[in-house]
């Protein structure tokens, strides 16, 4: 209880703190142990948002991070609620999505022997986190999370903690939140900027190569100008779909899938790839650059890993708009060179492919076809991991940073539901659609009593084969045969009624369309249910193979 003095406990201050940073929403389970953190959730401004599980309130922190660019916050109690936030938080480590994740802990008072519960939380999370430690004194609280806030937002973003003991939680204290700053980029060095200039007026073949730290720092405008003031055709990895719209005319598409994608014939004949917020957890430089024989240009906030096949000729750190407008104007004697590489036009043929073919079970380029027919430009899309990930990553246009959210660091299983739960909190003004193999939709799928409880609503479209399609298809690739690969399905129409949600089964090809028109428009909760035909996983490699020789 507070008094007169302005004391309360540890728990309401941490809310305090988390209310001092901007906290909107918190996602998790209750536990005992942090029983007052609940509490004094349910007297602050925060909308706490009970999950059916863990995982799923880590993946909706993970969204929220993404689409916000501030950290999203999960809590759960100890031991093994906290060990099911995991998933969730590595997921956002490595995607760089910003995210603090807060659990409960034993008492101090029986940490240091074996105890019920008790397993030792810090060192479980340091290696999947930039930063983390567990709160053993009052007058640390303040401190503790403005350090979470600030290391889980600042370049290159990713996932913080903090453990709070529940001993601890019940103690009294007079501190207060501390102001809250955010980092500013320094301008990108001079020396740096010209010798980027040298390097790319020397080139004969040029690429963009674009990822999510384009998103991140907001360039998006300066990455167009920076391709038409110089000429430069610009692919973007899996995570950075959008930051250049695929309709634009100096678009290459999406890299990041196979070493012999459409994407990657414009980096065969490169002598210079401009690596613009990349990150190299997504598509290792290897797969573009195996010759080791590209000059790298590194524009980023932060410093080039390092990596053999990454060697930079220059690297410009600092804010990534202000570099790209720096060096677009100081190369303004650039002159315009052919960008026309063996894959271009490919995709856009292979998706088009796609639009009236009525197979049933329905092949993945009308399916993709018909999800792009059916959202807005700004509407989003989050695409799971699985096969389905392949053919929406390769072919799904997209205009917009973060419409087209894909789990590609950690590449996990089950995000996309959750997530679109947070895209909808998000942006309610916009469609909202989760993208999912069966398998990933059933390791989540408690998470739509979730959406129908809070009122947020989206549509949920399941790529139907009755297996691990993907991993299927790679068991046909080396063994020739397939194996513990296959599983059954219930009725989805009825699966999700029973939740309270709208169910749609696809008979036919036909069908797809309206169903996702409908859906879309409806208030509510929905499920659509389409078989697909992945024998276009395996005439995908042959058709990629024929294009060219292998490596």
């Amino acid at each position: 209880m507070d008094d007169a003095q302005g004391t309360r406990t540890v728990a309401r201050l941490l809310v305090e703190c988390l209310e001092n940073e901007g906290v909107g929403y918190v996602f998790g389970l209750p536990g005992e142990e942090n029983l007052h953190v609940i509490d004094a959730l349910a007297a602050s401004s925060i909308r706490f948002v009970t999950t059916r599980d863990e995982r799923g309130a880590a993946f909706m922190a993970d969204a929220y991070g993404a689409f916000t660019s501030r950290p999203g916050v999960c809590l759960a109690t100890l031991g093994p609620g906290a060990i099911n936030l995991m998933l969730g938080i590595a997921n956002a480590h490595l995607d760089s999505h910003p995210l603090v994740a807060i659990t409960a802990q034993a008492g101090l008072h029986r940490l240091y022997k074996e105890s019920h519960q008790a397993v030792d939380l810090v060192q479980l999370f340091r290696p999947i986190t930039k930063w983390g430690g567990m709160i053993t004194v009052d007058d640390a609280v303040p401190e503790m999370v403005r350090k979470a806030f600030k290391q889980a937002r600042t370049e290159r973003p990713g996932a913080t903690f903090l453990i709070l003991p529940e001993d601890v939680a019940e103690l009294e204290t007079t501190g207060v939140p501390l102001r809250v700053n955010v980092p500013v980029d320094p301008a990108p060095a001079e020396a740096q900027v010209e010798r980027a200039v040298e390097v790319l007026e020397g080139a004969t073949a040029p690429v963009v190569l674009a990822g999510p730290g384009v998103a991140r720092d907001g360039a998006m405008d300066a990455l167009v100008r920076f391709s038409e003031r110089l000429h430069l055709p610009v692919a973007t990895t899996f995570l950075g779909k959008g930051v250049f719209p695929d309709d634009h005319p100096n678009a290459l598409g999406t890299i990041g899938f196979m070493v012999r994608d459409y994407a990657n014939f414009g980096f065969d004949q490169a002598d210079v790839v401009v690596a613009i917020g990349y990150d190299l957890v997504e598509y290792a430089p290897e797969r573009w650059n195996p010759g080791r024989d590209k000059a790298i240009v590194h524009i980023h906030r932060t410093v080039a890993e390092v990596d053999e096949a990454y060697t930079l000729e220059v690297g410009v750190q600092g804010d990534i708009g202000a570099a790209l407008d720096a060096i677009a104007e100081a190369a303004s004697g650039v002159s315009q060179r052919d960008r026309e590489p063996p894959g271009e036009g490919l995709v856009r043929e292979e998706l088009s492919s796609g639009a009236d073919d009525d197979a049933f079970p329905v092949r993945p380029q009308r399916i993709v076809h018909d999800v792009r027919e059916a959202l807005g430009r700004e509407d989003i899309v989050l695409c799971d991991t699985g096969a389905v990930k392949i053919w929406m990553a390769r072919l799904f246009p997209t205009y917009a940073p973060n419409t087209c959210l894909i789990s590609n660091g950690l590449a996990t299983m089950a995000f996309a539901l959750p997530g679109a739960f947070a895209a909808k909190l998000v942006h309610p003004e916009r469609n909202v659609l989760a993208a999912m193999g069966d398998g990933a939709f059933l390791m989540s799928a408690a998470e739509i009593e979730t959406a129908v409880r809070e009122k947020v609503h989206f549509v949920i479209l399941v790529w139907v084969d009755g297996g691990y399609g993907l991993i299927g298809w790679k068991q046909d690739i080396h063994f020739g045969r397939r194996a513990a690969v296959s599983f059954g399905n219930p009725d989805f129409v009825r699966f999700a009624e029973s939740f309270g949600a709208k169910g749609y089964a696809i008979g036919e090809a036909s069908e797809l369309l309206p169903t996702l028109r409908k859906a879309l428009d409806d208030e509510a909760v929905s499920v659509i249910a389409v078989p697909v035909d992945y024998g276009e996983n395996a005439k995908l490699v042959e058709r990629l193979g024929a294009l060219t020789e292998p490596l």
